[in-house]
């Protein structure tokens, strides 16, 4: 019970940071017609109380993840960098089972080669050595974004308790990732390894969260200086942001994203 309860904390807390949306500078999204019109379908079941937890976690963002993410910033490039590449390498045994499952086959056997390409050669990922070899890094892949593929709708929008805005949608494809989805939750959590333990898996996630929300700091104050009411915006931001990934739009925005610190500091 007591491992099962730390589970959902940190997965808690890391998917508050990884569900960040992007904002642009006038804190909007650039996205085609039909995911703007898919997205003003999606009710917001619960706003009265969603304000309330909104506001909650924006006090909780400001009394810990910001400044951590602050300090996060200080370390020299070449750790950020590193601990970037490990992480987004360890992202791809969730992103290769959903590139099959969205019948992505070319992606999934690309990311299978960069997988086993840079935590081999790369040293556990921490080196981008795949890229070097002409096998560029492509978007990430997540259980929710498969059952949009399928054809799930989103379901109610709402906001949890440190968690963040997300769907009914979302939460069931999260919920993939302890029954069995996620590999790299299987060896630590699981299933008793002697090679890893789980503290292993909650340093993954925590360290990714903090790493990701570390390369948004602008993208999120621009969003909060220009925008009258910041719920709808984070509301609007989000739903749009799962829709261009579902559609697999390339359509940008003009902010940080998740690339590699070294592209970021070049900006």
């Amino acid at each position: 019970m007591k491992k099962n309860l730390t589970i959902i904390i940190i997965t808690i807390i890391f998917k508050l940071m990884t569900l960040s949306v992007f904002a642009g500078s006038d804190g909007t999204l650039d996205m085609n017609s039909k995911a703007k019109e898919q997205s003003r379908e999606v009710k917001d079941c619960f706003e009265t109380v969603n304000r309330g937890i909104f506001a909650f976690n924006q006090g909780l963002d400001k009394i810990f993840f910001k400044p951590f993410a602050k300090g996060y910033r200080y370390l020299p490039k070449p750790i950020r960098s590193g601990t970037s590449n490990a992480l987004n390498n360890l992202s791809n045994v969730v992103t290769i089972p959903n590139n099959i499952l969205q019948g992505q086959f070319k992606e999934a056997g690309i990311n299978s080669l960069r997988f086993s390409i840079n935590t081999t050669l790369g040293i556990a990922g921490i080196f981008d050595v795949a890229s070097y070899y002409g096998l560029n890094k492509l978007d990430k892949e997540d259980y929710g974004q498969t059952l949009g593929t399928w054809g799930m709708q989103e379901g109610c929008y709402f906001v949890l308790p440190v968690l963040g805005p997300t769907t009914v949608r979302d939460t069931i494809g999260s919920l993939a990732n302890f029954t069995g989805g996620d590999a790299w939750y299987n060896v630590t959590i699981a299933n008793d390894t002697k090679n890893f333990e789980n503290s292993d898996y909650y340093y993954s996630r925590l360290t990714a969260g903090v790493d990701f929300r570390a390369k948004n700091l602008e993208a999120f104050n621009s969003l909060e200086n220009n925008s009258m009411d910041l719920y709808a915006s984070v509301r609007s931001l989000y739903l749009q942001d799962r829709k261009r990934k579902i559609l697999n739009s390339d359509e940008t925005t003009e902010t940080m994203n998740d690339d590699d610190w070294e592209e970021i500091d070049t900006q």
